[in-house]
C-alpha cells in the first residue's frame, strides 16, 4: 500500500470521527428516553396493581375477578407487543422524490418528535381517558356490586324500598252556636259499656265547642319485591294513634312514649302482561291499596282494603304513538283523588270481595262486595277523560235488636265509626233490660249499645277530566256522586218500632244522597322545587249516603251529614319535599248545628 493510499484512509477516518461521535450522542439520548418511558410504564403498572390490591383488601373487588383482570391485561399486552410499530408516512416531497422500486429492503424512517410535543400528547391522552375510565369503573362497580363482599343474593335485586314522612299542624275551630251535648260519642259509648260509663271517662260526647290545636306525624315504609315478571309482593309499616282504619297519624304529646307501629299493607299481586307489555289482568290479595277510582268523599286517602280484587282491562289503540308514550301521574298523586288503573284508551272492570269483620259462632260475617266498570280515553294529546260507575254492597252491617239480657246480636255493633250515620239501640234502655242498667244518663227508648239503622247498597259514579294542553300545568275536574239504595225507612221502623218516637231518635227519613265537585290546577305531582298546584272543592254529604267509618277524617272532622268548601294548595320546597295547605269550612246538614273550620299545614317528604 502506498503512502498516498494510507494518507487517504487516515483522512477518511478522521473525517468520520465527528459523525460517529454525534451518532453516539443520539444513541445515548435515545437510551435515556427509553429508560424514562420504561420508568413511566412501570410507575403506571405499579399504580394500577396497587389500586387493584387496595380494592381487594377493602372488599370493593372480588379476588378472583381481580386475578382475571390482571391476566386479561397481560394477555392483551403480549399480543400488542408483537405487532410492528406503524411507520411515519412520507411527506409530499419525499413521496415525489422517492426512488424507483427495487428488490432491496427499505429502511423505515421515524420523524423526530420534540420532547414538549410528546409531553403535550401524553397529557391530552390522560385527560381524554380519565373521564371515560371513571365512567366505565362506576358502571362496573354498580353492575358487579363492588363494596358488597361476596355480593348479595340475586333476589335482592328485585327489592324496592320507599317511604314518606309527614308533619302536620291542624287547628280545629268550632262555631259559637254548637251545642256541647248534641253529638254523643257512640264509638266510646259502645266500647265503655254505655253512656254512664263513657260519662265517667269524659267520653260521652264529641268535642264540638272547644277549639283544638294539635301536631301530628305520619311515617310509612314500603317494601315491594318483584318475585317474578308477573308476581309481586309487598308490605308497608306505618305509625298509628288508635289503630284507626282511616288515619295513620301519631298525635304529638305522649310524654315521650314511643310511637306505635302497625302493618298497613301486606299483599301478593299477579299481573298478566302480553308481549306488547299490555296489562290485561291484575289479581291481588291481602291488605291492599284502594283499588277503586274514587274520591275522599267515599274513601279516606289513607284507607287500605283487606280481601281480594281483580282488575280486567280491554286495550284499544295501543299502537297509536300518543297512547304508547303516554305517562300518567301515579294513581294517588293528587291528595284525596284516587284515579285507579291508569291505562289510556281502555275499558276496565274491577271486582272485589273484602271481609270487614269475622264473627265468632256465626256464619253471617260482615262483608263488602264491590264492582266498578268504566273507560279511560286520551281525548286530545295528553288530555284524559275517565268515567267509572260502581256498586258497593255491604252485607250484615246493619244493627239487630237484642232481646232483654241477650248477647245474640252484639256483633252487629260497628267496630269503628266516626259520626253522621243514623244509629239505633241494639241493647235498649227500657227499665227491664238488665244489660242496659248503666244508662241513667240516657232517656227511655235509648240504649247502651248502638248500631247502624240502615243497610248500605251504594251506587257511585265518578267523572274525571284532566286537561293537559297547558302542560306541565294541568287543569283537572272531578265530579263524584253517591246514592245509598239500601236505606229503607219502613224496614227500620219495623225493626225498631219505638226508637224514632222519642227525642233522641231524630227522624227516620231518607238522607242518602251525596256529591262533590273538585278542581285541581297545576302540576299533577309535586316532585321538584317550585312545582305547585291549587285545589278547590265543594262537598254535600247527607247522613246515610255513604258509610261514615271510611270517609275523609279532616272534612267536618270525619263522617257524614256535612256540607262545605275546601281550598288548598301544594308547593315544592326541594326535590321530593313539599308543603300542603288546606282550609275547610263545613256545617251540618240535617242534625243539630255544628259548624267547624279547619286549617291543616303538612310538610311532606318522599323517600
Amino acid at each position: 500500500m502506498t503512502k498516498r493510499t494510507l494518507v487517504t484512509l487516515l483522512a477518511g477516518l478522521l473525517a468520520a470521527v465527528p459523525a460517529l461521535a454525534d451518532e453516539k450522542q443520539e444513541l445515548l439520548k435515545l437510551k435515556q428516553e427509553i429508560a424514562g418511558e420504561r420508568e413511566q410504564l412501570l410507575e403506571l403498572k405499579n399504580t394500577a396493581t396497587n389500586l387493584i390490591d387496595i380494592f381487594v383488601q377493602q372488599g370493593l373487588l372480588d379476588k378472583q375477578k381481580a386475578a382475571a383482570l390482571m391476566k386479561s391485561a397481560k394477555s392483551k399486552a403480549a399480543i400488542e407487543s408483537q405487532q410492528p410499530a406503524a411507520p411515519t408516512p412520507p411527506t409530499a416531497a419525499e413521496d415525489t422524490a422517492s426512488p424507483p422500486k427495487t428488490d432491496k429492503p427499505k429502511s423505515i424512517r421515524f420523524a423526530y418528535v420534540p420532547e414538549f410535543v410528546k409531553e403535550e400528547i401524553r397529557q391530552e391522552v390522560i385527560a381524554g381517558l380519565t373521564g371515560k375510565v371513571v365512567t366505565e369503573v362506576k358502571a362496573d362497580a354498580k353492575k358487579e356490586k363492588w363494596g358488597i363482599p361476596g355480593a348479595l343474593p340475586e333476589w335482592l335485586d328485585n327489592i324496592k324500598i320507599s317511604g314518606d314522612i309527614r308533619l302536620r299542624f291542624q287547628d280545629d275551630m268550632f262555631g259559637a252556636m254548637n251545642n256541647p251535648t248534641a253529638y254523643p260519642d257512640y264509638l266510646s259509648i259502645n266500647q265503655d259499656g254505655g253512656p254512664l260509663a263513657a260519662h265517667n271517662k269524659n267520653q260521652e260526647f264529641l268535642n264540638t265547642t272547644k277549639d283544638r290545636l294539635r301536631f301530628a306525624e305520619r311515617v310509612r315504609i314500603n317494601v315491594e319485591s318483584q318475585v317474578t315478571d308477573s308476581i309481586k309482593a309487598g308490605v308497608r309499616l306505618t305509625t298509628t294513634n288508635d289503630l284507626s282504619p282511616v288515619s295513620n297519624n301519631q298525635t304529638l304529646g305522649n310524654n315521650g312514649k314511643t310511637y306505635q307501629v302497625a302493618m298497613d299493607r301486606a299483599f301478593i299481586q299477579y299481573d298478566y302482561i302480553d308481549s306488547q307489555k299490555n296489562d290485561w289482568v291484575t289479581l291481588s290479595g291481602g291488605r291492599i291499596a284502594n283499588p277503586w277510582m274514587s274520591t275522599e268523599m267515599m274513601y279516606s286517602p289513607e284507607l287500605s282494603f283487606e280481601g281480594f280484587v281483580g282488575h280486567f282491562r280491554w286495550h284499544m289503540n295501543q299502537n297509536d304513538p300518543t297512547v304508547k308514550h303516554y305517562s300518567a301521574a301515579p294513581a294517588n298523586s293528587r291528595f284525596g283523588v284516587q284515579v285507579g288503573p291508569s291505562t289510556p284508551d281502555a275499558l276496565f272492570l274491577t271486582l272485589g270481595a273484602f271481609p270487614l269483620q269475622e264473627v265468632n259462632f256465626s256464619t253471617t260475617d260482615k262483608w263488602l262486595f264491590g264492582g266498578q266498570m268504566g273507560g279511560d280515553w286520551l281525548v286530545h294529546n295528553d288530555s284524559r277523560l275517565k268515567l267509572a260507575t260502581a256498586y258497593y254492597d255491604y252485607e250484615n252491617i246493619s244493627a239487630r235488636a237484642n232481646a232483654n239480657d241477650s248477647f245474640t246480636y252484639d256483633w252487629t255493633a260497628p267496630q269503628f265509626m266516626q259520626k253522621g250515620n243514623t244509629l239505633v239501640p241494639i241493647n235498649a234502655y227500657n227499665g227491664v233490660n238488665g244489660r242496659c242498667t248503666s244508662s241513667q244518663l240516657s232517656i227511655v227508648n235509648s240504649g247502651c249499645l248502638f248500631g247502624l239503622a240502615s243497610d248500605f247498597k251504594i251506587f257511585n259514579t265518578t267523572l274525571m277530566y284532566d286537561f293537559a294542553d297547558f302542560a306541565p300545568t294541568h287543569i283537572m275536574m272531578t265530579v263524584d256522586y253517591a246514592k245509598n239504595l239500601g236505606y229503607n225507612a219502613n224496614a227500620i221502623a219495623r225493626n225498631f218500632p219505638n226508637y224514632f218516637t222519642g227525642q233522641a231518635g231524630g227522624d227516620n227519613k231518607d238522607h242518602s244522597n251525596a256529591f262533590q265537585v273538585r278542581f285541581d290546577i297545576g302540576h299533577p305531582e309535586i316532585r321538584r322545587f317550585k312545582d305547585w298546584s291549587a285545589i278547590l272543592s265543594y262537598r254535600y254529604l247527607q247522613r246515610d249516603a255513604v258509610l261514615d267509618a271510611f270517609t275523609d277524617t279532616v272534612f267536618h272532622q270525619g263522617g257524614t251529614d256535612a256540607k262545605g268548601w275546601m281550598v288548598g294548595g301544594n308547593y315544592g320546597l326541594a326535590k321530593n319535599t313539599w308543603m300542603l295547605l288546606r282550609w275547610y269550612s263545613t256545617q251540618a246538614i240535617d242534625g243539630p248545628p255544628l259548624d267547624i273550620n279547619t286549617v291543616t299545614l303538612d310538610l311532606n317528604l318522599r323517600m
